[in-house]
C-alpha cells in the first residue's frame, strides 16, 4: 500500500502550530510564576538574595529613609576600618579634628592636616560630610577668650575672633561639607537655668549663638546649619532646647535644623519620649538629624568617676538582648519619622574603640555600636535591617 504524503501534510502543519501555541502558553505561565514569586518575597520583606545581602551596607538598607553616617578620626580612614566605612556608610563626621582647639590652636595659627585628610577621604569615596563643631564651650583653645595681657576679651573682640574662625574653617571646606553643627551644647545642665554659663555666654550673652549662625551662613550660604545637643529627648532638657530653637526661628536666625546627639543606653529614652521630641522639634519646621548615636550598656552618668571594685564590664547575653531591643525600637521610630529625619550618624565605627571606654568611667569597656571588636556585624545590626522594604529590589551602591 502506498502512502499519500500530501494527505498527511496539513495534519502535520496543524500539529506544529498547536505545539508552538503550547510553548508560548508554557512560557507565559513560567513568567507569571516568577513575577508572583518575586512579589511574594517582597511582601514578606525578603527582596534580595543572600549573596546580595552580604554586599549590602546600612546605607543601602536605609537608602529610602535617610543618610547613614559615622564619626571618624584620622586612623579610622585607613585599613580595615576604612573598608567598613565605605561599605556601610554614605556620610562621615570628624569626631574631634574640626573642633576649635585642634584646628585653630592659636589666634593666628591653624592646623589643617587631619581635617584635610578626612575631607579628602570623603571626596575620594563619594561620601557626604558633616562639620563638627564650630562653637562649643569645650576644646576651644583658651586664646579665644583672653587678650594679650591674659585678661578677658570684650564682647566685640570675641565676636570678631569667632567670625574669623568660622570664616576660615567653613570657607575652606565649602563644597565638601554639606552640614555644620554650628553651636554645640549651649543649654545648661542645671534644670533651673536656661543657657549654659560658659565663657561664650558670660562675655557675649545670647548674641554668641545668633552671630555664630549668621557668620556660618555668610561663609557658606549652601550649607545646612544645625544646633546640636545631648539629652535632647529628656523631657526637661528637651523643653529648654525647644525654647531656644523657637526663639531662633522667630528671630529669623539662619538655622536649618536640630542635631539630637543620641548618646543613649539600654535604659532609655523611652519610645514615647523619643516620639514626643521628634514631634516638637519638627513642629518648628526644622530638619532633624541624629548626630552622635551610640547605645551604652550602662545607665547614663554625667560626671567622671573611677571604676568601682567588682564592677563588671562583661557584655552578657542579657545585656546584648536589651541592646538589640533598644536599637530595634530606636530605628523603628526613626523610620516612622523619615520625612523629617534626614540623617543618622553613629559616634565611632566599631566596639574596638568607643569614647565611652574612657567616659564617664575610665577603664570600663563599653559595647555601644553595631559592629563588634573584630569588625563583625552584631545581632543588633541584623535586627535593624530586617524591616520589610516594599519598593523595588535594591542593590549595593
Amino acid at each position: 500500500m502506498a502512502w499519500n504524503l500530501d494527505y498527511w501534510k496539513p495534519l502535520n502543519e496543524n500539529i506544529m502550530v498547536k505545539l508552538e501555541f503550547l510553548k508560548k502558553i508554557a512560557f507565559l505561565i513560567l513568567c507569571v510564576s516568577v513575577l508572583i514569586g518575586c512579589k511574594s518575597k517582597s511582601e514578606n520583606g525578603v527582596n534580595l538574595s543572600e549573596i546580595n545581602k552580604s554586599e549590602m551596607g546600612l546605607k543601602d538598607y536605609y537608602s529610602d529613609c535617610f543618610i547613614m553616617g559615622v564619626a571618624v578620626a584620622p586612623n579610622s580612614i585607613k585599613g580595615k576600618s576604612a573598608e567598613l566605612i565605605k561599605k556601610e556608610f554614605n556620610s562621615i563626621t570628624p569626631e574631634n579634628v574640626m573642633k576649635m582647639g585642634p584646628i585653630h590652636p592659636e589666634k593666628n595659627s591653624f592646623y589643617w592636616k587631619d581635617a584635610d585628610a578626612i575631607a579628602e577621604f570623603a571626596k575620594a569615596n563619594d561620601l557626604k560630610m558633616r562639620g563638627h563643631a564650630l562653637v562649643w564651650h569645650q576644646q576651644t583653645g583658651g586664646w579665644i577668650f583672653n587678650d594679650e595681657t591674659g585678661g578677658e576679651v570684650s564682647k566685640e573682640e570675641l565676636l570678631i575672633r569667632m567670625k574669623t574662625h568660622i570664616d576660615s574653617v567653613v570657607s575652606r571646606y565649602k563644597g565638601t561639607i554639606y552640614a555644620w553643627d554650628v553651636v554645640n551644647e549651649a543649654i545648661s545642665d542645671d534644670s533651673t537655668e536656661f543657657l549654659r554659663n560658659s565663657e561664650w555666654y558670660d562675655i557675649a550673652g545670647e548674641d554668641f549663638i545668633v552671630k555664630a549662625f549668621e557668620y556660618a551662613r555668610e561663609a557658606n550660604p549652601d550649607a545646612k546649619l544645625y544646633y546640636n545637643d545631648y539629652n535632647a529627648v529628656n523631657p526637661e532638657k528637651r523643653d529648654r532646647i525647644y525654647k531656644l530653637l523657637k526663639m531662633l526661628v522667630e528671630k529669623n536666625v539662619p538655622i536649618d535644623g536640630v542635631g539630637i546627639q543620641g548618646h543613649w543606653s539600654i535604659f532609655g529614652p523611652t519610645e514615647e519620649e523619643l516620639r514626643k521630641a521628634l514631634d516638637m522639634y519638627s513642629s518648628l519646621g526644622l530638619d532633624i538629624q541624629i548626630t552622635e548615636l551610640d547605645v551604652s550598656i550602662y545607665p547614663w552618668e554625667k560626671e567622671n568617676r573611677e571604676l568601682k571594685p567588682g564592677e563588671s564590664d562583661e557584655f552578657t547575653p542579657e545585656l546584648e538582648q536589651k541592646q538589640i531591643e533598644a536599637y530595634d525600637m530606636f530605628f523603628r521610630v526613626f523610620r516612622d519619622y523619615k520625612d523629617v529625619l534626614t540623617s543618622v550618624t553613629f559616634w565611632n565605627v566599631t566596639d574596638q574603640y568607643s569614647w565611652l571606654d574612657t567616659y564617664p568611667v575610665a577603664g570600663r569597656k563599653n559595647y555601644p555600636l553595631l559592629f563588634d571588636e573584630d569588625f563583625n556585624r552584631k545581632k543588633a545590626y541584623e535586627k535593624i535591617v530586617e524591616f520589610s522594604i516594599q519598593t523595588e529590589t535594591k542593590f549595593p551602591k
